[in-house]
């Protein structure tokens, strides 16, 4: 006998805590699927303007916000992390551009709206065409790079491929520094799972594994972000942040290099001093590791306050002459 519609939608996997808030099937199907967006996302993309720069498969797609008034800064790019895309940095457009920044957020091709670049399975196949955009879009004015975590670790390897594009180089909870074997933490699929209820329980389990200390913050707007990005994610098979390719490529760096991470991140527990030491001694000019309590891996969503406390007044920097 078929089961009713609502009792496959609701099917739930007993292993796991009830989610946080009730929904309609309808509801919890759309978001499952990836087609319910955050509120906090949707307020954000409409006071901003959508732009689509070509590369060699289709398009790479920023989403640029203007102060009211400039700051006369250099325009600052902030890069996602894996299986993300702009809206990992939600939270961080409202404090930059209240603060006079001209901000471009962008979707990593094969992430978000950006299409896949034909044969780019990690980030070693994305450095090209970021490259190329950044020069014609700024072509008379090198930008402030700042990266979250696989963003992070590609906008180190882009420093290092094209140093005429960066201004300054700031990475958030980057990975690339060879220390992946010490990760504890376990995901769970979520694909194979008919049950969209089951499957949000399993993304809702990833979120506080990886992504955000205090679980109590994983709301329905944040579930809905997450789901709507990893279901959009089609370079599933990068392997390379599990390397030191970051190190490798600061060491080729010459602008000034800033790191912040969480104190909890999850994937560097009790390391940081170690991922300190390792960063000091690949980049050029480093300029500091900086940490922040109470967060995690996100910890520019879970703790936007501390996150830009530090980062705005780096972004202030004048560059030095010469």
């Amino acid at each position: 006998m078929r089961c009713p519609v609502s009792e496959t939608v609701f099917e739930s996997d007993a292993s796991l805590p009830a989610l946080g808030w009730s929904d309609t099937s309808e509801a919890l199907e759309a978001m499952a699927a990836g087609l319910l967006q955050s509120s906090e996302v949707e307020q954000v993309l409409a006071l901003g303007q959508r732009v689509a720069h070509p590369h060699g498969s289709g398009h790479t797609v920023l989403h640029h916000w203007k102060p009211r008034q400039s700051n006369g800064q250099a325009p600052v790019v902030l890069l996602h992390g894996g299986s993300g895309s702009w809206t990992h940095w939600v939270r961080s457009i409202g404090p930059l551009t209240e603060a006079g920044h001209d901000v471009w957020a962008v979707d990593l091709p094969g992430f978000g709206d950006s299409d896949p670049v034909a044969g780019a399975h990690d980030a070693d196949g994305l450095i090209e065409p970021l490259g190329q955009m950044l020069e014609a879009l700024f072509p008379q004015q090198p930008v402030q790079l700042v990266g979250f975590s696989f963003g992070g670790m590609t906008a180190g390897m882009l420093a290092a491929a094209f140093p005429h594009v960066v201004q300054q180089l700031v990475i958030v909870g980057a990975p690339g520094i060879g220390l992946s074997a010490k990760h504890p933490f376990r995901l769970k699929g979520w694909r194979h799972l008919k049950s969209p209820y089951a499957q949000l329980q399993h993304h809702v389990f990833n979120l506080g594994e990886l992504m955000l200390r205090d679980t109590q913050a994983i709301t329905r707007d944040t579930v809905a972000l997450h789901v709507t990005n990893v279901q959009r994610d089609r370079l599933p098979r990068r392997r390379i942040s599990s390397t030191d390719i970051l190190l490798r490529s600061l060491q080729q760096v010459d602008c000034p290099v800033t790191a912040i991470y969480a104190e909890g991140d999850a994937l560097y527990p009790g390391l940081l001093g170690e991922v300190e030491h390792l960063l000091a001694a690949s980049a050029r000019d480093f300029r500091g590791l900086h940490r922040v309590a109470d967060a995690g891996h996100w910890v520019q969503y879970e703790a936007p306050e501390a996150v830009h406390a530090l980062l705005l007044p780096m972004l202030e920097r004048r560059p030095e002459a010469g």
